[in-house]
């Protein structure tokens, strides 16, 4: 908002200076109102970096301030951001998995990552099926296709872990 107000002004004066001024002030002081634009841009310049300065902020805090503040839990993630997160951390796990097939540390790594993804699938199912009833037609197919795209992804990554390793825990097979 800040640069919106500042280009109003420069504009204004602007079209002042070349519109008005020389209909009405003579060639000596419109000369001297000529350096008002570059003047404007400075000012400017120097109000916003004292608005934005760390000090200033720094400044303003009072204990009363820091006591009374209200603390904001972070909004529960969406569907769809669920099913992002499980799409791109599966298809981390299969690069993973291409790049070192033989290591057992990465293995244990891509499980306990797969493991993750799948309790992700559990939230992810226990929301679209809380807000599926209630929501519009197409919010119903955006919850649908950002769940059927986690299952796709989870399947495949599935197909690319060795087979038993999901079965038991490391410290078990040894």
């Amino acid at each position: 908002m800040f640069k919106w107000y500042v280009a109003l002004i420069l504009v204004t004066e602007i079209a002042t200076l070349l519109l008005f001024l020389p209909l009405t002030v003579p060639d000596s002081l419109a000369l001297l109102l000529a350096p008002v634009v570059p003047v404007t841009v400075i000012v400017a310049l120097l109000m916003r970096s004292r608005r934005d300065s760390v000090s200033r902020g720094a400044w303003r805090l009072s204990p009363e301030r820091i006591t009374g503040h209200i603390y904001r839990a972070p909004r529960a993630d969406s569907p769809e951001a669920i099913s992002r997160s499980i799409v791109e951390r599966t298809a981390e796990i299969q690069r993973a998995l291409q790049e070192e097939p033989d290591s057992e540390v990465r293995l244990e790594m891509c499980a306990l990552g797969y493991r993750a993804c799948v309790n992700d699938m559990i939230t992810l199912t226990h929301l679209v099926n809380e807000q599926t009833p209630n929501a519009p037609l197409f919010q119903r197919l955006r919850l649908r296709r950002a769940r059927k795209r986690a299952i796709e992804s989870l399947s495949a990554t599935r197909q690319a872990l060795p087979p038993g390793l999901l079965r038991a825990e490391h410290q078990e097979r040894q």
